[in-house]
């Protein structure tokens, strides 16, 4: 049996009676006696109101004024207490599943204040809570009712296996419904039935067990969790593989056409001293070679824009700084103390997130200046980018905002804007700081 297996799939191995299964069930089940009995104990005394007053009602009489009261308690107790009970058995059993099933099945709750009041609030609020709950009269009324019926299952089969034992002795006589043993010749075809369904009822606890671990992941997992993480996994390989791709396009256009553009370049200019000015050839192959030498220009912007090789020499504050100077516009950058160099992808990220708000600035703020602040707070790296401008900026009208919050998202940080009417535009972006 595969240890990856879900626990009703490793029920379909051909091998499973020869494998751990049946001792991890057995284990499983085991544990399960101490944590359910306390459960069965309290969900019992609930539901006696209830169950008294559905027999009044099979026999056409309405419960009483006691009886509506005490339903009334039980179920303030269950909805009201009850989830202070739930949250903690649902960690135990979280944690007990790894018996049966070894896939992780991490906790549904968000962290919240560990302040009592704004606890309980946060807590009560959350269908996990709830969930929980319902997994607990699971366990106190579900469960119980199957064991109690395993066992007579084994009992009954433990006397199968032993008959012969007792019916030898001669002091009584053993009935099994229409069938009575008188002596031990008699009792060896059920001692041999008793042997015969002894790996059945050690499937069927396989079964039971695996039943009861379904029920405890569906009730106990994070539903929606699991989804979201597996959606921000799948959006951070896409990043990286953008990032990849990119830095493969920068490379391929530095090391092969801005080198033959270079030369392409130089091979005009050769060729244009060779020709002389009054030459017919000479005003074309002079526009040619300005051509060539406004494309590396572009060529050589594109490739910055890429990624630039300051970022990749010298880290994040050089780049800053360089494409500050690049900017039309007067910008200001101010790098804090104790900023470590953190990896390729956030510096990656935090530097294209720089660009795009400088170019937001010179495209719609109508700014005369604008302000870069590069920070560490804990263990998040703090950018900032404010300008003077009108201010007023909206993610929805198309300044490339939007795309920008998906692409910090994407790292595992977070994108806030605060842009009132008559400007100034804050753009901050936290980053993890991971050296």
């Amino acid at each position: 049996m595969s240890t990856n297996d879900a626990p009703l799939r490793a029920l379909l191995h051909r091998r499973y009676l020869l494998s751990a299964g049946p001792w991890r069930a057995f284990v499983y089940v085991l544990t399960t006696l101490p944590v359910a009995a306390p459960v069965a104990t309290v969900m019992t005394l609930l539901v006696l109101p209830w169950v008294a007053a559905l027999s009044r009602l099979t026999t056409h009489a309405m419960p009483t004024g006691d009886a509506l009261f005490f339903m009334l308690v039980s179920l303030v107790l269950f909805a009201g207490f009850g989830p202070l009970f739930a949250i903690p058995l649902g960690a135990v059993d979280r944690a007990r599943l790894a018996l049966m099933d070894p896939r992780p099945l991490p906790s549904p709750h968000p962290p919240v204040p560990t302040e009592p009041f704004a606890w309980v609030r946060a807590r009560y609020a959350e269908t996990a809570t709830w969930r929980e709950l319902l997994y607990a009269a699971f366990l106190g009324l579900v469960v119980p009712v199957v064991y109690f019926g395993y066992g007579l299952l084994v009992i009954l089969d433990i006397a199968f296996v032993v008959s012969p034992l007792f019916a030898r002795t001669g002091t009584a006589e053993w009935t099994f419904g229409a069938f009575t043993v008188h002596s031990s010749g008699e009792a060896v075809p059920l001692a041999i039935l008793g042997v015969v369904l002894a790996p059945v009822l050690a499937y069927l606890l396989g079964v039971i067990a695996a039943s009861q671990a379904t029920v405890t992941r569906a009730l106990l997992g994070d539903r929606t969790g699991a989804a979201l993480r597996e959606v921000a996994q799948s959006r951070a390989r896409l990043v990286d593989a953008f990032d990849l791709e990119r830095r493969r396009i920068e490379r391929d256009l530095h090391d092969g056409a801005q080198h033959r553009l270079t030369s392409l370049t130089l091979q005009l200019g050769m060729a244009r001293l060779d020709v002389p000015d009054d030459s017919p050839a000479a005003a074309p192959l002079g526009q040619a070679h300005d051509q060539a030498k406004e494309l590396m220009v572009v060529l050589r912007d594109l490739i910055y824009g890429i990624r630039p090789q300051e970022l990749t020499d010298l880290g994040l504050p050089a780049a800053l700084r360089e494409l500050a100077g690049r900017s039309p516009l007067p910008v200001a950058v101010t790098v804090a103390d104790g900023v470590p160099r953190p990896s390729e992808q956030i510096e990656g990220t935090a530097y294209f997130a720089a660009s795009e708000a400088l170019v937001n600035v010179v495209k719609h703020a109508h700014a005369a200046r604008a302000d870069v602040l590069l920070a560490r707070a804990g263990d998040v790296l703090v950018l900032e980018v404010r300008d003077d401008g009108r201010g007023g900026a909206n993610p929805a009208g198309g300044s490339g905002l939007t795309g920008l919050a998906d692409r910090v998202a994407a790292v595992g940080g977070r994108l806030l804007l605060a842009s009132p009417e008559g400007g100034p535009t804050l753009v901050r972006v936290e980053l993890p700081c991971r050296p």
